[in-house]
């Protein structure tokens, strides 16, 4: 009788799971990015706003550029650290 694979054994749970990691640790780091330009530049007066294109600094920054950085991050993240791994189950016969 054929047994089945434990989690344990399965290797494609390690990369799933450290996939998952990646993948939390993206989303983190966009929600400090946000946070961070949005509530540290715009906490200031109106009237104390730089603006860059028409909007002002603080809504630049975390809506702009931390998207843009995290859309460069997701696609390095997928080129270098991501790989193919078949969903089929192994016959051992």
């Amino acid at each position: 009788m054929k047994e089945k694979k434990t989690f344990e054994d399965d290797p494609r749970y390690r990369v799933a799971d450290r996939e998952a990691l990646i993948g939390v640790g993206l989303v983190i780091l966009n929600f400090l990015m946000w946070f961070g330009s949005a509530y540290g530049l715009g906490s200031k007066p109106v009237s104390e706003y730089n603006y860059i294109f028409g909007l002002p600094d603080w809504f630049f920054y975390s809506c702009v550029v931390t998207t843009v950085v995290i859309i460069l991050l997701v696609i390095l993240a997928v080129k270098y650290f991501y790989r193919e791994v078949p969903l089929d189950e192994e016959d051992e016969s």
